[in-house]
């Protein structure tokens, strides 16, 4: 590959390759190229001039050796990468902000003004064609506000308000739209799994990995133990217990071999399988929450519709003052200062950038909002509805106690039960050998034989010489036909309502259980205080589990109200019903037998590995495992209500103030379309800004517990 320096200082190097040396998708293949390669740090390619900007931690030679050794065969087409797309999004609207506010200077400066008056025609027309549309369908709206400020100075000569009219209007749109653009990026991005490589196997049988940007449908992928499965697909080899919290809420694995289904997102606990990769990208279960991002606009507060309402119903107003002033002084110089003030324009435009402002605000914080109206209705719920299993609890597996039935002692018995379980990384193993570890049930050698593990069942093994089995009671008492008398039973039935029992046995005796729960999360309690705080005067559960363990949960926790043992249909009856109260109500959830909950709810809240079908039915996703974005959810939306009702404070003092000298003759009605338009425009940019959504530190906010 040939090419020219073109700057080159300690570790920075940008390169020149010349136009049309490569398409846009060709730089994006050709920036992963480069930075697959060893000491490339950063990679920044422009189809534009050809040009690479390349930032390094090895030899400069080593880096033109990288790009000297490129053939023009090696350049592939890709895809952006969320960093390149952003970049791509803020370059191409500073150059839209820069050509249009060079266009005004250079259009007042040196056009004639026949020119410049045809130059303010053409920009407005947009605005003139949408006012006439509101004027033909009988609509007072701003659009015809817009469109007659324009005609109206521009019929009486005033060539310069006219042109400020139009260049502030075109300025706000394109500053609307960026912001609009941004944090849909930042919604979608916040979505996408965080996967680069995986490994494929061929038609001959060899495992080859291969960039995720590569893969394709119908491709063989092969994924091993704590590996996510990066397409939905079809098992076509092996078998594994496969984490599905994203599907179901539970947190024991599940077992699935030849035929079954994966998806996107889910993970491998044990095992190994290839699968056909049947939908990829945009096609996974995944992928659809996008598509509901891109139709958020369908979503709009309640609080957006009200200011829009707002907005047109102020504009007859506006038409009746420019009137009355100049049936009053006969002077339409005033008349025109009335008319290029509006209230309407600023409500408009403020409001919608304000509720995208702070969705883009939640995004940065692992927050998916899938509309303004959600915002708002999260902000003023007095009610909030938890489900029990993955939500209030971890839905990770945890040793609560350890039962021997046997000759061995209860430490014994947890110490063979971790010394089997060691050798395996699922779930339920893993809370075992933590159990043993923190108790320092250690153990200098072992007692057992090989270990065979069945997946999804237990494992078997020789210990003392005699068959030993651990595992579930379908594995233990049922397939290994383990013997189990009527008190050992009854010691069972007493644990079996709070707990998931794991059986041992040794040579056909049942010897002892372990009981597994799924404790609170260790910041619960304090988040149910601080929503407390922020105006939630009810917390519930609601829960399909026993009444022994919603009871518990409900203990520890200091909740209102709980339900034990509800169904999923029940759980949304119960939601309708508590808003038939007249309470506006928050559910969260994260199984499919929350959905009809969720879709119930005013707002509803999906946690982090909630099933797909919760996510597509929830209106705001939590990416962070933790309940404490719930709060910095509560605080976001509040101060997004806080600022848009200061907005229309400024909104009402600024323009009033501004209409009141331009009917007094104090300042031109130049200079009002001015101030009115500047201030829209600074009220706007302030909405858009972070600085009204300071990071949210919620121990600095409140330290408060139920």
């Amino acid at each position: 590959m040939k090419f020219k320096i073109v700057y080159d200082r300690n570790d920075v190097l940008r390169v020149r390759l010349g136009k049309n040396a490569f398409t846009t998708e060709q730089g994006y293949g050709l920036s992963r190229l480069l930075s697959e390669k060893e000491g490339i740090e950063a990679v920044k390619v422009s189809s534009v001039n050809g040009s690479i900007f390349i930032k390094y931690a090895c030899e400069k030679l080593q880096v033109l050796k990288y790009l000297a050794n490129i053939k023009k065969s090696d350049l592939f087409e890709a895809e952006p990468t969320p960093d390149e797309l952003s970049n791509e999004t803020d370059s191409r609207y500073i150059n839209k902000i820069v050509k249009k506010v060079a266009s005004r200077l250079f259009s007042k400066a040196f056009l004639p003004l026949p020119l410049q008056v045809a130059k303010i025609v053409y920009e407005g027309l947009p605005f003139m064609i949408s006012g006439l549309d509101s004027l033909i369908h009988l609509r007072l709206d701003v659009d015809l506000l817009d469109a007659t400020s324009v005609a109206v100075t521009l019929s009486q000569g005033m060539f310069g308000p006219a042109g400020s009219i139009v260049f502030l209007l075109g300025l706000s749109e394109i500053l609307e739209d960026y912001t609009i653009e941004k944090t849909k990026h930042s919604l979608e991005n916040s979505l996408m799994l965080n996967i680069n490589k995986v490994w494929v196997k061929t038609e001959e049988g060899t495992e080859v990995q291969i960039p995720f940007s590569q893969l394709r449908e119908g491709d063989k992928v092969i994924v091993r133990s704590g590996i996510i499965i990066p397409a939905d697909g079809t098992i076509v080899e092996g078998e594994a217990a496969i984490n599905e919290a994203t599907m179901t809420g539970e947190s024991l694995a599940v077992h699935k071999d030849y035929g079954k289904k994966v998806y996107a997102g889910t993970i491998v606990e044990d095992g190994s399988i290839v699968m056909n990769v049947d939908e990829l990208n945009e096609k996974t279960r995944i992928n659809q929450i996008i598509d509901l991002i891109e139709s958020s606009d369908k979503a709009k507060a309640g609080i957006q519709s009200k200011a829009e309402d707002l907005a047109d119903s102020i504009v007859p107003w506006n038409f009746a003052v420019t009137i009355l002033t100049y049936l009053i002084t006969r002077d339409p110089i005033k008349a025109i200062a009335a008319l290029t003030v509006d209230y309407s324009c600023s409500i408009k435009l403020a409001t919608p950038i304000s509720i995208i402002s702070a969705m883009r605000e939640a995004s940065e914080r692992e927050i998916v909002v899938k509309g303004g109206r959600y915002l708002e209705a999260f902000a003023t719920a007095d009610t909030i509805i938890f489900d029990k299993t993955g939500t209030l609890t971890k839905s990770q597996p945890h040793v609560a106690k350890y039962i021997s039935l046997g000759k061995l002692t209860d430490d014994e018995f947890l110490r063979h039960a971790a010394c089997l379980e060691e050798h395996f990384p699922h779930s339920v193993a893993t809370a075992i050998v933590q159990k043993a570890k923190e108790l320092g049930l250690e153990h200098s050698e072992e007692y057992h034989s090989e270990v065979e593990y069945v997946v999804a069942h237990g494992i078997a093994t020789t210990l003392f010489g005699k068959r030993t089995v651990l595992g579930s009671r379908h594995f233990v008492i049922e397939d290994e036909h383990v013997e189990i008398t009527k008190e050992k039973e009854q010691i069972v039935k007493e644990n079996a309502d709070k707990y998931s029992i794991i059986y041992f046995a040794i040579d056909g005796k049942l010897e002892g259980i372990i009981c597994i729960d799924d404790p609170p999360r260790e910041e619960a309690k304090k988040v149910l205080g601080q929503l407390r705080y922020l105006g939630i005067n009810d917390i519930i559960m609601l829960t399909g589990d026993s009444e022994n363990a919603a009871k518990t949960t409900a203990e520890l926790l200091g909740l209102d109200h709980y339900k034990s043992q509800v169904l999923p249909e029940d759980k949304a009856a119960i939601v309708e019903e508590i808003k038939s109260n007249g309470k506006k109500v928050i559910m969260v959830g994260d199984g499919i037998n929350d959905s009809p909950a969720l879709s119930a709810a005013d707002v509803s809240v999906a946690m982090k590995d909630s099933s797909d079908l919760a996510r597509e039915v929830a209106d705001i996703t939590l990416l962070r495992p933790q309940l404490d974005d719930l709060v910095t959810m509560r605080i976001i939306s509040q101060q997004m209500i806080d600022l848009i009702n200061r907005n229309y404070r400024y909104i009402v003092v600024l323009n009033t103030l501004f209409m009141g000298l331009g009917l007094t003759g104090v300042i031109s009605p130049s200079l009002t379309s001015i101030f009115h338009n500047g201030s829209t425009l600074l009220i706007g940019l302030n909405s858009a800004t972070s600085k009204n959504y300071p990071e949210v530190n919620i121990n600095d906010i409140i330290d408060v517990e139920v």
